[in-house]
């Protein structure tokens, strides 16, 4: 009896959490010791065969399966007319769920509140003991009151505060990662809207195939343009049309072959995952991830719902069409190293025709991000209730601040796949528009690669929703 590829791929995932715990209970062999030298040889191997391996393979052809999809997406429809419609059916899906996210999102974080939790305040207290000698050192430095009148924080005293945290986060652990948010913390939002969107559209479409990562939106466009001329030139346009149809085949096919290694890959990324990380990550920050997960299981219910509702595909077919796409998203943590999965169940496993899969699909992996959309909210939310109040946040939870948020996280979200770190950056967006200081964003970076797995399987998850709704209300075209 053959065993299927979903069951194999929960095999993976099993046995990698299972090794990822017994190799972090190494992290603190002796140096030199057999357990050290095993400990480290094993993620050595491990991040070889599967980060590297099996996630390099997958990227690997995601700009020439993007471009490929796109234009044999867009060349076989009939008309403009057609064309259209799927496309504004798709982004209007697109901004309604993303802000169905974001509200989930809100809701959740406001009525658990899991930075007034006593974890949560503890970490505040020793927050507030830090800024104490701060204050101290600043005001023995400077001859000057670190407040003015009001009690308020002076401008000076908060610049003494951003480049002595700065400081110290640039040399502390994850100094690159908080390199990368300190960098868009330095540019406005029109200036990342301008660089970061506007300009790869633009680009050269063989520098946007070769950069690493590719640069997704510059391939959507450049594939719109070209599907478009193609269906305008006609006759003349068929022999482009066919390889672009074939080319596509091939990448599906390519898909499958790499499939058949994903029980192995997903072990190891797994177990290299725990190993990193470990249960203790939890400690402080159990309540945040709670929430977080509670906001994205309910809205997951909620594209469930659509799904049956709008789209005509019931919770069980869904999830058993999408098991392998949503398995790999899960562990892989990336959206669009899933891509080739996803348009293959889709079309294959939930018949959604290749004319609506492969238009959806490539622009969802790079402009509808439910889960991140609502993990951004959540996350500055949890950072405002924990520090908000001190010298360096004075920033109050009124209704005004909540709807900023929440309207920052859904354009922010739009733009997510379009720079490295994209979360990262976006989460910088939404914490400046609420004027909180980028510095207390590492605090989470703990437990993000966690989260980032609920939040990557949910943006698949909307992403294949859309298709199937898009391709219900234009049933009676294709």
């Amino acid at each position: 009896m053959r065993i299927r590829l979903h069951n194999l791929i929960f095999v993976g995932m099993v046995v990698g959490l299972l090794g990822g715990l017994g190799l972090w209970s190494l992290r603190d062999a002796a140096e030199g010791s057999a357990a050290a030298s095993f400990h480290g040889y094993t993620l050595w191997w491990l991040d070889l065969l599967g980060p590297t391996v099996f996630m390099g393979a997958l990227k690997m052809i995601i700009a020439p399966l993007i471009l490929a999809s796109i234009v044999a997406g867009v060349t076989s429809l009939p008309n403009m007319k057609e064309l259209g419609a799927i496309g504004w059916k798709t982004m209007a899906y697109y901004v309604c769920s993303t802000t169905i996210a974001v509200a989930i999102g809100l809701v959740f974080v406001l009525t658990v509140q899991p930075g007034k939790k006593s974890a949560a305040q503890g970490v505040r207290q020793k927050r507030a003991a830090e800024l104490a000698e701060y204050r101290q050192a600043f005001e023995e430095a400077t001859g000057e009151s670190a407040h003015d009148e009001q009690g308020q924080s002076t401008g000076k005293y908060l610049s003494y505060l951003l480049e002595a945290e700065g400081e110290a986060q640039s040399s502390g652990h994850g100094g690159e990662r908080f390199a990368t948010i300190s960098g868009a913390g330095e540019r406005s939002p029109g200036d990342i809207f301008k660089d970061d969107i506007v300009s790869p559209l633009l680009t050269n479409p063989f520098n946007a195939l070769s950069a690493s990562p590719p640069n997704s939106l510059g391939i959507i466009f450049f594939s719109l343009l070209m599907g478009l001329a193609c269906i305008v030139v006609g006759d003349q346009a068929k022999p482009v049309i066919g390889f672009f149809g074939g080319l596509n085949a091939v990448i599906m096919q390519v898909t499958h072959w790499l499939m058949s290694i994903a029980p192995f890959a997903i072990a190891c990324i797994m177990a290299s995952l725990i190993a990193r990380n470990g249960p203790e990550i939890f400690e402080t920050l159990g309540w945040y991830c709670a929430t977080v997960i509670g906001a994205i299981l309910v809205h997951m219910a909620v594209l469930v719902t659509i799904s049956a509702v709008v789209g005509g595909v019931g919770p069980w077919r869904l999830f058993r069409g999408l098991r392998e796409a949503y398995m790999i998203a899960f562990t892989t943590r990336s959206s669009a190293a899933t891509l080739p999965v996803t348009i293959a169940n889709v079309t294959e496993k939930l018949d959604v025709s290749p004319k609506v899969a492969n238009f959806s699909l490539p622009l969802g992996a790079t402009m509808n991000m439910d889960g991140t959309a609502l993990y951004e909210g959540v996350a500055i939310i949890f950072l405002i209730q924990i520090y908000g109040g001190l010298d360096d946040v004075s920033i109050t939870m009124t209704a005004m601040t909540t709807f900023l948020i929440f309207m920052t996280a859904v354009l922010a979200s739009v733009g997510a796949a379009a720079v490295p770190d994209a979360g990262l950056v976006t989460m910088v967006l939404v914490a400046s528009a609420v004027h909180l200081p980028i510095y207390y964003i590492p605090i989470i970076f703990a437990v993000d690669a966690f989260l980032d797995m609920f939040r990557t399987s949910t943006n698949v998850l909307g992403d294949s929703v859309g298709a199937i709704v898009v391709n219900r209300l234009e049933r009676s075209r294709l």
